[in-house]
């Protein structure tokens, strides 16, 4: 039986995106015939439900895919409780912070094999 030849990923994007954003990510993805596959995380610093995304690409593949993920995984600012300091009842006061965006890793792919 003749082997088939398979053009394999030449890279492994790890992205963290907020759970919110990951639905848009995956479908522009899969519209651009582009691999994906979502695993459920859990953000350690707010606890917040992120997804991350394992995306095989082939180099011509790598700048669409993070451009892709630029355009639907925004930044946005969310407000946590922080206890005041020297306060006579333990008040929280809303605190801004940054969420959101993708966080997106890099890595190169030697080997892969597919059953």
């Amino acid at each position: 039986m003749p082997e088939t030849e398979k053009q394999s990923p030449a890279d492994l994007l790890i992205a963290v995106v907020q759970g919110q954003d990951a639905d848009m990510a995956i479908e522009s993805l899969v519209d651009e015939n582009i691999s994906v596959t979502r695993l459920p995380s859990v953000g350690g610093f707010l606890g917040r439900k992120n997804i991350t995304l394992m995306i095989g690409v082939t180099d011509d593949q790598k700048e669409k895919a993070i451009e892709i993920l630029d355009k639907n995984c925004r930044q946005r600012v969310a407000f946590i409780a922080v206890p005041m300091e020297n306060s006579p009842l333990p008040m929280p006061a809303p605190t801004p912070v940054t969420i959101g965006g993708a966080n997106v890793f890099s890595l190169e792919v030697e080997h892969y094999e597919e059953f």
